[in-house]
């Protein structure tokens, strides 16, 4: 893992060239286009697993490498987790979706060595409410944390915004939200995962700097009851330890001297 910049001497989130940030937006680029072809592709009947292959199609007619695919053994390239699932949902033929099921899927691509990965949560048809609340409430704590991108801000700054987005999402929604506890962000360059871990709450003011170019991957994920979490027996699904549902969003961000900048967008 590439270490931690030092500028004047403090730590800093690494930073990327003006040309580095193009090509992770490129290869960021690769993976909206994906989540685009899984969204307009998922319904009932659909199989997780037929989502994972419109994924790897377009990631690979794009010229990029999915990053998922073989990453410490996972065996698809995207991460499809249905209601109680918070994360590492792994594809199958023998699951369907079902109106009312609400899904999460995580996606990464690697494009002339830069990786991309975002993730987005939808309802099949229409959701109930409750789980409605959940999903914009985590996208909205992810725009929280996106939002904190700016130069001179430290890396606890970014998990403070997400915690205050989802309380702020809390009043408005008139429910309490579960924020996942043991998982979060994560720095990203020419590794998928890197130092530093950012977590999806905590004090601000601690951590090292965000400086022109720092870039990381922001993914809040919540739920509508515990925090708490269990790994299944295929040592990847993580689901809620309570069976309440969960939503995941994420966005690879960088930090600009004209504010934040998402590279994964199409």
């Amino acid at each position: 893992m590439r270490t931690l910049a030092r500028l004047r001497g403090r730590r800093v989130v690494p930073q990327r060239t003006a040309g580095e940030l193009d090509a992770m937006a490129a290869a960021g680029a690769v993976v909206a286009t994906a989540l685009q072809a899984v969204y307009a592709a998922a319904g009932p009947g659909v199989s997780t697993l037929s989502l994972d292959q419109i994924a790897e199609s377009v990631i690979r007619e794009a010229g990029a490498i999915p990053s998922f695919l073989g990453y410490h053994g996972y065996p698809a390239s995207i991460c499809a987790s249905v209601n109680d699932r918070v994360v590492h949902g792994i594809p199958s033929a023998a699951e369907t979706l079902s109106l009312g099921d609400l899904v999460s899927i995580d996606c990464g691509a690697v494009l002339d060595g830069w990786h991309g990965d975002a993730a987005v949560s939808f309802g099949i048809g229409s959701l109930d409410p409750a789980d409605a609340a959940l999903s914009d409430a985590t996208r909205e704590s992810l725009e929280a944390g996106i939002a904190a991108m700016v130069v001179g801000n430290r890396l606890t700054d970014v998990a403070h915004a997400i915690e205050r987005g989802t309380r702020a999402a809390e009043v408005r929604y008139g429910r309490a939200f579960g924020i996942v506890q043991g998982y979060g962000g994560h720095g990203i360059g020419r590794q998928m995962h890197m130092d530093p871990f950012l977590p999806n709450e905590g004090t601000p003011g601690r951590g090292p700097l965000l400086a022109a170019g720092s870039v990381l991957a922001i993914e809040p994920m919540l739920t509508l009851g515990t925090g708490k979490t269990v790994v299944l027996d295929d040592e990847w699904t993580v689901t809620t330890a309570d069976g309440s549902r969960a939503a995941h969003w994420e966005h690879t961000v960088a930090v600009t001297e004209a504010g934040p900048r998402i590279l994964t967008v199409a």
